[in-house]
């Protein structure tokens, strides 16, 4: 009856003293509060019943996001900006001295004023402007707050993995006129556009114009010259024809003559009979009747 009790106790504090810490955890093993051992290989280990206890923190990385807060540049134009970053416990001893019993939690409140404050030194920082933080070069933004909260950071025992700006906005009460000033920049920005596109048409229809002015004046120059070699090579062959039978030359003309003059059934000339016009008719023995 008495051995009974005896083993169940000896079970009980032969369980209570086994403890096993997996992969994703590390443990302290506190005796009055004081550590004691460190445990950061996973498996069993173990301690002395009810004197010592185990704490165990995750190993993994960890997430936090910041507050929103409110940034102003070099440039004096006020930013709202949210920002996450990721760290692990390093240290687990120095995490434990620099926490005590608050744990993550308080770890997390402390870790985020250290980001808040180097956001605010890093973005407000001369030569940082806010087209500088909303341009690629936030990225090298970024690992500088990494960097220096990292520095910081390692008296709580973390490790400051990366520092990311989520978004980065302008407060809403100077939205609207930033987009307004956006607007009007667009709006000259297009009308120089349209400004300089005016006077390039129009220095190409002034060169076009030009152009075929040259181009007409040149091909009436061109034709004038034709037609002027084109008559004078008629007048020569004229010239040649008649030298050659001016007898004949003179005879075409008048039957030229004669059909151009007396055309369709009702044609009337009044002449006289004795008329060069009608030398030739004459010599054929056909005169007009009545004299016409």
């Amino acid at each position: 009856m008495f051995l009974l009790p005896i083993a169940v106790v000896a079970l009980v504090l032969g369980l209570s003293s086994i403890y096993v810490v997996d992969e994703r955890e590390k443990a302290l093993v506190l005796q009055f509060g004081q550590i004691k051992a460190v445990k950061e290989d996973p498996g069993v280990a173990f301690k002395i019943p009810l004197i010592q206890e185990v704490v165990k923190y995750d190993d993994r990385i960890l997430s936090l996001d910041t507050d929103v807060i409110e940034v102003t540049p070099s440039d004096d134009r006020r930013l709202v900006v949210d920002a996450f970053a990721r760290f692990r416990i390093a240290d687990v001893v120095q995490f434990r001295q620099a926490v005590g019993v608050g744990g993550l939690r308080l770890a997390e409140d402390r870790l985020s004023s250290i980001l808040n404050a180097q956001i605010r030194e890093v973005l407000g920082a001369d030569q940082v402007t806010s087209d500088t933080i909303l341009s690629e070069d936030r990225r090298e933004l970024m690992v500088r707050i990494r960097d220096q909260s990292r520095e910081l950071a390692r008296s709580l025992g973390l490790d400051v993995v990366d520092v990311r700006l989520k978004q980065t906005n302008l407060p809403a009460q100077n939205l609207e006129a930033t987009f307004a000033r956006m607007r009007a920049e667009r709006e000259r920005e297009a009308a120089d556009e349209i400004a300089r596109g005016n006077e390039a048409a129009q220095r190409v229809r002034a060169l076009a114009d030009r152009t075929v002015v040259e181009l007409v004046s040149e091909a009436e120059r061109e034709s004038q010259i034709t037609q002027g070699e084109a008559d004078a090579e008629r007048n020569a062959i004229f010239a040649e024809a008649f030298g050659a039978d001016p007898e004949f030359f003179a005879f075409y003309r008048s039957l030229t003559a004669y059909e151009n003059a007396l055309q369709g059934g009702n044609s009337s000339m009044v002449l006289t009979p004795d008329s060069e016009f009608f030398d030739y008719l004459k010599q054929a023995d056909i005169e007009p009747a009545g004299g016409q």
